[in-house]
C-alpha cells in the first residue's frame, strides 16, 4: 500500500477516480472521499480471512485493513497540513485500493517547502509506528505480517510492521513516492527544476520496470498495478513540470483556440447538437450579445441533458462555469488557474471582458509539443 500526492495524476485519472467516490467526512479542510473499490476490497479481505479462521478472523481482517488505511489518511492530512502553512489547500483525499490520493492545490516550486511537505507524512507514520512500539515494549515480530492472528497483539504487531514499510517505501528517492520529491527539491538547489524533476522521474520508471517484473515473476497482480500506476505518476510528473517550464517563456494568447462556433445564451440542446454535427468542436463556449462568456457547453454535458432533460433544455441548464484571464498573461499562470477551479478549459478576454478564445488540455499539450520541436509560429493559434 502507498501514498501518493503526484500532482500530475493525475489530473486526467481524477475525473474517473472523483464520480466513482463516496464522500464521508471533511477534516481539516480536506474532503475524506471512499471509492467503490475500496469497499470491493474490504469484503474480498473479510472472505479471505473467513474462509481461512471464520468470523472472528473476518472481522480482524476487515479492522486491519481499515486501520492501515486510517494511517494512510493520517499520512496525507500530514502533508495537508505542512501545505496549509504555505497557502497550499488539500481539496480531498480518496482511498483507493492501492493507498491514498490526496491533490494539492499545487506542487510549491520553492524547494525547502516541497522537502517539509514531502517529509510531513512518512513523519506521521514514524509518530505512529513509535506509539505502537512504545504499547508493544519495543517488541515487533517480522513475521507478524505472514499470519492471521486474531489477537489485539498481532494486530498492533502488524499495523506497527505496516507503518514502518509506508516510510520505507515513501521515501525511496524517485517519482511518485515522498522520497522522489525530496530527491527533486535537493537537485533543484543546484539545478534546473525540469531537470531535477527528470532525473527523478527516471528514477521513478526504472522503479516501475522493476516492481512490474517482479509482480510477473511472482505472479503478484497487485504489485503489476502499482508499477503501472508509478511509471504513469512519474511520467505525469515529468510532463506537467515541463509543460510549466515552456509556459512560463509564453503568454495565453499563443496558446488559445480562436476558431470556434459560439452559441447564444438562448439556444437550446437541440441546437448544440446540431452545431456538434456541423463542426469538428467538442465544446461550445456560451456567448451573450456583448460577447461575454456565460459558461462551456462540453460534449458529455450536452449527451447527459439530452438523456435527462431532452433537446429543448436551454444551453445554460446545461453548462459549465469556468475560469477566465486576460489576454498578454503569462501562459504558467493560466495553468495555475485551471489546476485550482479542476477545469478543462479557461476562457482569455480582452480589456473590455470580450471572449478572445479559450484553452483546453488538447490544444495546450499540441502547442508544447510543437515549442519542443522549435517551432515558432504565429502568436495565437487561427
Amino acid at each position: 500500500m502507498r501514498s501518493d500526492r503526484s500532482h500530475g495524476v493525475l489530473q486526467l485519472a481524477w475525473r474517473c477516480v472523483m464520480p466513482w467516490s463516496i464522500p464521508i467526512v471533511r477534516v481539516l479542510g480536506s474532503e475524506i472521499r471512499i471509492h467503490l473499490t475500496f469497499l470491493i476490497l474490504l469484503a474480498w479481505i473479510g472472505i479471505v480471512y473467513y474462509q481461512a479462521g471464520g468470523a472472528a478472523a473476518a472481522v480482524h481482517g476487515i479492522l486491519f485493513v481499515s486501520a492501515v488505511f486510517t494511517c494512510v489518511v493520517l499520512h496525507e492530512l500530514g502533508h495537508a497540513v505542512a501545505a496549509g502553512r504555505y497557502g497550499i489547500k488539500t481539496p480531498d483525499i480518496t482511498l483507493l485500493p492501492i493507498g491514498g490520493l490526496a491533490r494539492l492545490e499545487r506542487i510549491p516550486e520553492n524547494p525547502v517547502q516541497e522537502i517539509v511537505i514531502a517529509l510531513a507524512g512518512p513523519a506521521v507514520n514514524v509518530v505512529i509506528a513509535a506509539v505502537l512500539l512504545l504499547l508493544l515494549g519495543g517488541q515487533v515480530d517480522p513475521e507478524a505480517l505472514e499470519t492471521m492472528e486474531t489477537s489485539w497483539t498481532g494486530f498492533l504487531q502488524q499495523l506497527a510492521a505496516i507503518n514502518i514499510i509506508l516510510v520505507l517505501f515513501n521515501m525511496i528517492p524517485a517519482f511518485p513516492m515522498d522520497g522522489g520529491r525530496v530527491l527533486r527539491a535537493v537537485l533543484a538547489l543546484t539545478m534546473g527544476r525540469t531537470t531535477a524533476t527528470r532525473i527523478a522521474a527516471r528514477i521513478g520508471q526504472a522503479l516501475a520496470f522493476g516492481f512490474g517484473f517482479l509482480g510477473l515473476i511472482a505472479g503478484n497482480p497487485i504489485l503489476v498495478f502499482v508499477a503501472i500506476f508509478v511509471y504513469l505518476a512519474a511520467t505525469a510528473e515529468a510532463e506537467t513540470t515541463g509543460m510549466m517550464d515552456a509556459a512560463k517563456r509564453l503568454v495565453v494568447d499563443r496558446a488559445m483556440v480562436t476558431d470556434f462556433e459560439a452559441l447564444g445564451p438562448t439556444a437550446t440542446i437541440d441546437e448544440a447538437a446540431d452545431a456538434l454535427l456541423r463542426t469538428t468542436q467538442r465544446e461550445f463556449p456560451i456567448v451573450d450579445g456583448g460577447g461575454r462568456l456565460r459558461g462551456m457547453l462540453t460534449r458529455d454535458r450536452m449527451i447527459s441533458a439530452l438523456r435527462e432533460t431532452g433537446g429543448a433544455t436551454p444551453v445554460l441548464d446545461a453548462m459549465t462555469e469556468i475560469p477566465t484571464i486576460g489576454s498578454g498573461t503569462r501562459l504558467d499562470r493560466g495553468l495555475k488557474d485551471m489546476q485550482a477551479a479542476q477545469a478543462r478549459f479557461i476562457a482569455v478576454t480582452d480589456g473590455d471582458g470580450r471572449l478572445k478564445g479559450y484553452i483546453s488540455h488538447e490544444n495546450l499539450s499540441e502547442l508544447i509539443m510543437l515549442e519542443d520541436a522549435d517551432w515558432h509560429g504565429v502568436p495565437a493559434r487561427q
